[in-house]
């Protein structure tokens, strides 16, 4: 009857640790969603941001087509929905890429300078730039203690019978997100006269 009692009792204590991991790993893909959904509200406000940033440099450098063309695809790539975050995280350093030749075309004209729109843009990008940094890697972190757990024994046999599998990073390229420094020296020479717009 002790051999009973014990095998009983083993099982009894397995049954609760896969009831208690399986429930530690609904909570943390929950937190990964929901983590993930913070990254994208912050994306999405630096997309909603782009249109009026083109707007006004447009306003001061209406010829440079191409700039405003290929900022405006990156940026209409980068917001559409259903995108992996690893997938996200490519269309995001490319529209990162095409904002830095926006931000030098912008050098050329320093009358930008005494736009407030433009000067309150930079500040409201840099802002959301901060916070999607801050967003990322909340993400990340959840990310890489969901992925230990799936790795590890013994909890990763519960995350094979629950089908789970590694959650993909939101990895961009810190470097090429730093916004480019804008400077406008009144001392400087004046740029030349943009070219006339085609006929």
């Amino acid at each position: 009857m002790i051999v009973v009692y014990v095998v009983i009792a083993v099982l009894v204590v397995i049954g609760l640790a896969v009831i208690v991991s399986h429930n530690r790993f609904a909570r943390q893909r929950n937190l990964v969603e929901e983590s993930w959904r913070q990254v994208d509200v912050e994306l999405a406000r630096r997309h909603d941001l782009i249109p009026n940033l083109v707007e006004t440099v447009k306003g001061y450098a209406a010829h440079e087509r191409q700039v405003f063309e290929e900022v405006t695809k990156a940026r209409n790539l980068a917001a559409a929905p259903g995108s992996t975050p690893a997938a996200q995280a490519q269309q995001e350093n490319v529209l990162t890429a095409v904002l830095g030749r926006l931000f030098a075309v912008a050098e050329n004209y320093p009358d930008l300078e005494a736009s407030a729109n433009f000067g309150q843009l930079q500040d409201e990008l840099s802002e959301t730039e901060d916070r999607i940094a801050a967003a990322r890697r909340f993400y990340n972190g959840n990310v890489r203690a969901f992925n230990t757990r799936i790795e590890a024994f013994p909890s990763s046999i519960v995350a094979a019978r629950m089908h789970l599998t590694k959650a993909e990073y939101f990895e961009t390229d810190d470097a090429s997100r730093a916004r480019p420094d804008v400077s406008f020296d009144a001392s400087a020479p004046a740029p030349p006269p943009p070219p006339p717009p085609p006929s």
